[in-house]
């Protein structure tokens, strides 16, 4: 099977020598090629170039497609979602607009706990099938690869039906799919006055049972106030490091609550959220092996302060943007406009919402090597355009969905 892709108005992102991540001015500017074509040979990117010079032989491929006037585009890699979830929560979104706040919800039963609830009286097929349409939804706007958490079931047995759930999805979606254990979303109602004691429960029976069937390629906690605190985070990422589950972390978003100093230490993947980021996290952040993520739809959902984005570019760090699909504080993992949020909201160049959005989110889900960028022997995870006139474009065009045809693993997607 093989596909050829010619008269590329511009191939965005191309890479001879790959690298895992791009930082500070290294965002500035990024590679095209214009008049291009690609070959792209069974689920790998074969061969690219200028339409000046290709081989003959690519004329024979399996299939072709004429780009004229169009644009290819490596897939988005989203790294945050909660996407797996039982029903919407449009009525905590009513709550929101008559002024109460995100921790106020929460502390009433709503929020995580509210999804619990629900999550613990669904089947595993239904939310396997609610998950496959939110899945198909998000490749026609261009997502190719995406991390999926639990933390709606917060006792072992849902918890477990989500992460097994995720399973079915890899096994079923041309998506690249990572499932991330997040037993510490929240502190259920009846651990409200002895939160150790929820902690033991995650440390001694849930890890155990997560890692015995192989369910989590990561573990994450919400560090933050009036959720789990650093000292709670540290035991629990310790644990989970055990058992080999490197750890993502929910941090700073609702206070300066010492997150991102428990990620450092941990060495995590990427420390997420980061509304309240001060010198001191970006200095904890500088020469480290952890990605700052940013999630603009939880901030503009929320009506919180933005993570500043800017400001930790220009201090040289990298810097990944995801989507955080889920039901209660971000319903859309539409990456294009989260491409658009980081230069509406967060301004940064259209450039560097590219990399925020491709190679750094490929890192963030540990998949660098494989995605994130055009280059030969990297996964055929890629989109073409409609006819638009500008790289930028795609950044300030932030209403329709400029995607025309997405390819997964080689393979036009219907």
């Amino acid at each position: 099977m093989s596909l050829f892709i010619h008269h590329i108005k511009e191939l965005i992102f191309t890479e001879k020598k790959p690298k895992s991540f791009y930082a500070g001015k290294e965002m500035a500017n990024i590679s095209t090629l214009k008049n291009a074509w690609l070959y792209i040979e069974k689920d790998k990117i074969s061969d690219f170039g200028s339409m000046a010079h290709f081989p003959e032989s690519y004329k024979n491929a399996t299939n072709e497609i004429d780009a004229s006037g169009k644009m290819v585009f490596p897939s988005y890699c989203d790294s945050h979602t909660h996407l797996v979830y039982p029903e919407s929560r449009e009525v905590e979104y009513v709550d929101k607009i008559k002024g109460l706040s995100y921790e106020e919800i929460a502390k009433r039963g709503g929020g995580i706990l509210n999804s619990a609830k629900k999550m613990a009286i669904i089947s595993e097929d239904q939310l396997f099938a609610d998950a496959m349409k939110r899945l198909n939804e998000i490749i026609r706007y261009g997502t190719g690869a995406v991390e999926i958490k639990s933390g709606y079931g917060l006792n072992t047995e849902n918890e477990l039906k989500m992460l097994r759930v995720i399973k079915r999805l890899k096994e079923n979606s041309p998506l690249t799919i990572k499932a991330t254990f997040l037993g510490a979303h929240a502190i259920p109602l009846e651990y409200k006055s002895n939160p150790s004691e929820y902690v033991d429960l995650i440390i001694n029976e849930m890890i155990p049972q997560v890692a015995a069937e192989y369910l989590a390629d990561y573990i994450d906690v919400f560090c933050d106030i009036g959720f789990f605190s650093p000292e709670d985070t540290d035991r629990i990422l310790n644990a989970g490091m055990k058992y080999g589950m490197r750890a993502k972390i929910h941090a700073n978003e609702l206070d300066n609550s010492g997150g991102i100093q428990v990620g450092v230490k941990y060495n995590a993947l990427s420390v997420d959220h980061l509304e309240y980021t001060g010198n001191n996290e970006i200095e904890a952040l500088k020469n480290t092996e952890t990605m700052p993520t940013i999630l603009p739809g939880a901030a503009f959902f929320l009506n919180m302060p933005y993570a500043p984005a800017r400001k930790m570019i220009d201090a040289g760090l990298p810097v990944a943007l995801a989507s955080d699909f889920n039901p209660g504080s971000s319903p859309s993992g539409n990456m294009q406009l989260i491409q658009s949020m980081a230069s509406i909201l967060y301004r940064l160049t259209p450039e560097e919402g590219i990399y925020s959005t491709t190679i750094n989110t490929a890192y963030a889900m540990g998949i660098e090597e494989t995605h994130g960028s055009i280059a030969k022997g990297k996964q055929a995870n890629l989109f073409i355009t409609k006819e638009i006139p500008s790289l930028e474009y795609m950044a300030y065009s932030y209403g329709d969905n400029k995607v025309e045809i997405a390819i997964l693993n080689g393979q036009i997607i219907d």
